[in-house]
């Protein structure tokens, strides 16, 4: 039988695959060729959803010209990783269904289920696969269900639907409309709750995703201080590749041309991928090789930095464009906004009225001075307004300021103390509880503020920000935001205002919806300053 040339299948790593067809490797450059037991014939083929873990004669391809691929287990630690996700979703998934179903059609309607009713179950895992709810999560480094409630919303209609109309063959009885919704709105709420749960215990029982940054050190820090402080994030940095030749630095793994060696040797499950100003062709090969070694790939565009991810995906005869929101919201978005800033405002206000006077009461209790705090913020477009919070402080508290900067705990740009000595004791389990926050539901009401917008910042903060990123003004400033949940004064002032600039630019109901979500749990777990 003959031997076929080697072909190079990548720059770094072990110099080139070897393609046998049933012989011995010839000898190349000098070195003794390589033995080879029961090869296969025809090229060794690489399993694509695995890690890089492979490579024979010693720990670097430097130190022979060639080295034999040899196949992935199929227990490798990336693949056991997305299975467990997999398993724990279609397991969760099925569970939540079962129980809708027994707790609609037993608790609900009293009536009993027929042993056919077992075949809809697989319709649910079924769509799930459909829409890509199983698959998601290989390809992001947060796994959140939160971002799912729309599908899952779709899923529980369709299931519910479905049942609806096969009711007499799943039900002994008359399956009514109390049920059916009963049905829906269990399924979809319990889907939620257990795919959260899922998620969790995947993430318990399965090691961090070592990420490599390949890029500068400046897109390499923030993605290591966004994977150090997320607690919800199950992945750590292990370092950089950089594109362009740098001096050595500590956090450097090795060049370009060692990518190869680099993923090997430490284990590499994500590269995230910082191009810059980069030839984009090298771009593209890099991106190439390292899905072909079964890493997965995300990348840090910095297009989306400006235009954020509300795009429009449109199609000119083969050539693909995006289709970028105009600044600034619609008069309909603007008033959608209003109307629920207004109605769940005034409901927060009167469930809460109690509470609200029984603070009000211990603050005068306390301490001497009044129960509200003023303080003068900037607004939409730059307009001045006095925000409402609970005092938490002793009167003369912005006097005493000055002394205290040299023990500022805060990011860039912001003034915070975590045992501030100006904070009264009332006033310290309100920050805790962020209780103090609650009377600017009157500036929500009064309409200079949202329930969800920009932060409101003070007038020697806004001096700061110019040019372009005076579009987070667009939108009032809101009680929450991502600034709130992403670590409030621990971020600097130049990224908080990017946050919100995109903020502004991808604004929807749903995106509220969705930082009120998550507002909850921080607030629970309070992780303020």
């Amino acid at each position: 039988m003959q031997t076929r040339a080697a072909k190079p299948r990548w720059p770094g790593g072990a110099e080139a695959v070897i393609e046998l067809n049933g012989q011995e490797a010839p000898e190349s450059n000098g070195h003794a060729p390589t033995s080879v037991t029961d090869s296969p014939a025809g090229p060794v083929l690489l399993r694509p959803d695995t890690p890089a873990r492979w490579w024979t004669n010693g720990r670097r391809a430097k130190q022979t010209d060639h080295a034999l691929a040899k196949p992935i287990p199929e227990g490798s630690i990336l693949g056991r990783r997305d299975t467990a996700y997999r398993v724990s979703l279609v397991l969760a998934d099925v569970v939540a269904t079962l129980a809708a179903v027994i707790l609609g059609v037993i608790v609900i309607g009293s009536d009993s289920l027929r042993l056919e009713a077992l075949i809809t179950l697989p319709l649910v895992p079924f769509v799930c696969k459909a829409v890509g709810l199983y698959d998601r999560d290989e390809n992001l480094i947060r796994k959140t269900t939160l971002d799912e409630i729309p599908a899952l919303f779709q899923v529980a209609t369709l299931y519910a639907f479905v049942l609806w109309l096969s009711e007499h063959m799943i039900v002994a009885g008359e399956l009514r409309h109390r049920q059916v919704i009963g049905i829906w709105a269990l399924m979809f709420l319990l889907m939620t709750v257990s795919r959260s749960v899922a998620r969790r215990v995947a993430r318990t029982f399965t090691r961090p995703e070592r990420c490599l940054v390949i890029g500068d050190v400046e897109s390499a820090e923030p993605v290591r201080r966004k994977l150090r402080t997320s607690v919800d994030l199950n992945a750590r940095l292990i370092g950089r590749v950089p594109l362009c030749d740098e001096p050595p630095m500590p956090d450097v793994l090795g060049t370009l041309d060692e990518l190869g060696i680099v993923l090997a040797e430490h284990e590499i499950d994500r590269v995230l991928i910082a191009p810059a100003a980069s030839d984009p062709e090298l771009i593209l090969h890099t991106i190439r090789m390292i899905k072909s070694m079964g890493v997965k790939v995300s990348v840090l565009p910095r297009l989306f930095e400006v235009v954020g991810s509300a795009v429009e995906f449109d199609d000119l005869d083969g050539i693909p464009l995006l289709g970028l929101r105009r600044q600034g919201l619609p008069y309909s978005s603007r008033a959608l906004k209003r109307a629920t800033d207004v109605v769940g405002a005034s409901l927060i206000l009167a469930f809460l009225a109690p509470a609200l006077a029984l603070v009000a009461i211990a603050i005068k209790l306390d301490s001497a001075g009044p129960v509200l705090f003023r303080q003068r913020r900037i607004g939409r477009h730059g307009e001045a307004f006095r925000i409402f919070k609970f005092r938490t402080m002793h009167d003369g508290a912005d006097a005493m300021k000055a002394q205290l900067m040299s023990r500022n705990e805060g990011a860039e740009g912001f003034f915070k103390m975590a045992e501030d000595p100006r904070v009264t004791r009332v006033g310290r389990f309100l920050r805790r509880t962020y209780l103090d926050e609650l009377p600017q539901l009157i500036n929500v009401v009064r309409g200079e503020m949202s329930l969800v917008g920009p932060r409101p910042l003070v007038a020697d903060e806004d001096r700061r920000i110019n040019g372009w990123q005076r579009g987070r003004l667009d939108l009032v400033p809101g009680m929450t935001g991502f600034w709130q949940v992403l670590g409030s004064s621990r971020i600097p002032l130049d990224e908080m205002v990017k946050i919100d600039y995109l903020y502004a630019t991808n604004w929807s109901l749903w995106l509220d919806v969705k930082v009120i979500l998550r507002t909850v749990p921080y607030v629970l777990a309070r992780r303020g300053l």
